[in-house]
């Protein structure tokens, strides 16, 4: 589409936002044209999602906002009041939000949310309301809309809720949408759906603006891309100058930590690290890596089914499902939301006990012991999640944390003490007095890592360990278990829907659909020449960033 740039449908000039006396945005310019998709991008705390907040005038009653200009569609809203912005927003404005589960209402179905908006804004009768939400929900790709605006968020995927949110968003056709993250941990197959969406309506000549950590998606959608950095902007130009010619060291620092297309022990972090965490990770020497050779496997799963109780019937989570990792070997996990990977990461912990097969712990029959026999064993398996804050009690700090995961070490065996383990991954001892809630996402990921090591463990189970941070933190976190795993010889399942992680990290993969294993084999023949075309599907959907 013909972009007409003396026309923008947002134009700002100068914007300045501060909270207390710290400025977190600072002089920030842009200029959206109609069908044109500028990107924000930048490293957490860089001033994105605030800069996004402060154009809808959701800053907060704490913010102190300020401009040279900021006008949409032309009509000038630096001084704007809240009943002014009332109008402009869905109207002028949609926004789109990375959390549709927090977003929508949970105890209102679906068709109410999206239906609010044109309620508020528009004189329609309730039929006409009624059939413009059917509309919508078709038109985001809803595959059975009269059920899906019946339904509230907590029955729908992941993928579906943020389609439901998108729909809410282009109610009332707003020239200009914004999101924030929008396919921020969703899986690949999922994304690559809501990115041809979002696609879809700048060629029908709606500006977007959209603020991701995730280059590869930015490569993929975004005209102009502006670099964020401590509130700044520090460089901005048209994708192709930005991500293939980067003229600042932070630029280029932020692409080196992609991890797709970067070899197996490749470092990927080259930014400075945030206070709390040490320059470098102490770490032994580091063997090879592993000529598996005939070794045991450390974990096996053995033709394991796990079915649940659901309305209607069974559902079969996993179905015959085997898997082996060895000492020093990392097995990738990779499918759909929805796939059994969790689940079987449950099966492996013995947090879940399976219908029929057998889930073996170094030749031990970890799934048949009774739960007192495999207390004392429990140290041999740790796990990483994806949310650390939930997995930790808010009432105790980082000390008390680790303290009660080492008590579980069987008596006798040599314990690390706190400030040896916050120094194995890299942070500072005095990260022991504080509490998780006052932590960054990398430091609380680090705090989850450290307690996994606590009891020193053959195994580690990663579900979704770095989906939550941006590319520079999940950088500093993959390179960090790259390295333990090497200095202690651990045996990782390591579970992920980025696929470009995967391919960094691990040395076999293994896909999973339906609760099956369609493909297991090298990950650079996996990805590289995939046999099943389901693995075929999900590597032609997942976004590569092309240097």
């Amino acid at each position: 589409m013909t972009i007409d740039p003396d026309s923008p449908v947002l134009d700002v000039a100068d914007l300045r936002v501060a909270f207390g006396g710290t400025d977190v945005v600072r002089g920030v310019s842009l200029r959206i044209s109609p069908g044109e998709c500028v990107a924000i991008v930048g490293e957490s705390g860089s001033g994105k999602s605030v800069t996004a907040r402060a154009l809808l005038g959701l800053a907060g009653s704490n913010a102190r906002t300020s401009s040279g200009r900021l006008r949409v569609r032309g009509r000038e809203l630096g001084s704007a009041g809240e009943r002014e912005w009332q109008r402009v927003r869905a109207r002028d404005v949609g926004l789109i939000l990375q959390d549709a589960l927090v977003s929508l209402d949970p105890l209102r179905p679906v068709g109410r949310e999206i239906e609010d908006p044109l309620r508020l804004h528009e004189r329609m009768p309730p039929a006409a309301r009624r059939a413009r939400v059917l509309e919508l929900l078709h038109h985001v790709g809803m595959p059975d809309p009269d059920l899906a605006a019946r339904q509230r968020s907590g029955e729908l995927s992941g993928g579906l809720r943020q389609r439901a949110l998108i729909a809410a968003a282009i109610a009332l056709d707003p020239p200009l949408l914004i999101a924030d993250e929008p396919t921020t941990a969703l899986d690949v197959s999922v994304q690559a759906r809501i990115l041809a969406l979002l696609a879809r309506f700048t060629a029908n000549g709606t500006g977007l603006l959209l603020i991701s950590h995730d280059l590869a998606v930015v490569q993929e959608l975004a005209d102009r891309i502006l670099v964020l950095r401590d509130g700044t902007v520090i460089e901005e130009g048209t994708a192709a100058e930005v991500l293939g010619a980067p003229r600042t060291a932070y630029t280029r620092a932020l692409i080196a930590a992609v991890p797709s297309g970067r070899p197996r022990g490749v470092p990927l972090s080259v930014i400075d690290r945030p206070p709390g965490v040490a320059a470098s990770v102490p770490h032994a020497t580091a063997p090879a890596w592993p000529d598996l050779g005939n070794d045991r496997p450390l974990l096996e799963l053995d033709h394991v089914t796990k079915a649940f109780e659901v309305a209607g019937g069974r559902f079969t989570a996993v179905d015959d499902v085997s898997l082996s990792v060895h000492r020093g070997e990392t097995l990738g996990l990779v499918g759909e939301s929805g796939s059994g990977k969790t689940t079987v990461a449950r099966l492996a912990l013995a947090l879940t006990k399976p219908d029929s097969g057998d889930v073996v712990l170094d030749g031990i029959e970890w799934s048949r012991l009774r739960e007192a026999e495999r207390r004392p064993m429990r140290q041999r398996i740790g796990a990483i999640y994806q949310d650390a804050l939930s997995s930790f009690d808010p009432r105790w700090n980082v000390g008390r944390i680790l303290a009660d995961a080492m008590s579980s070490v069987e008596r006798g065996a040599p314990a690390p003490g706190v400030a040896a383990l916050l120094e194995q991954v890299g942070l500072a001892a005095s990260v022991a007095n504080r509490r998780p809630l006052t932590l960054s996402g990398g430091q609380r990921q680090r705090v989850a890592i450290a307690r996994a090591l606590a009891a020193s463990p053959d195994v580690l189970i990663c579900d979704e360990p770095v989906s939550a941070l941006d590319v520079t933190i999940q950088a500093q976190i993959l390179d960090l278990l790259d390295e333990l795993q090497r200095s202690r010889g651990l045996a990782c399942l390591f579970i992920s829907h980025d696929l470009g992680v995967v391919q960094h990290m691990a040395d076999r993969v293994a896909v999973m659909q339906g609760g099956r294993i369609v493909e297991t084999g090298a990950a650079e023949q996996v990805f590289g020449h995939p046999v099943h075309s389901y693995t075929a599907q999900l590597v032609a959907d997942s976004p590569r960033l092309v240097h």
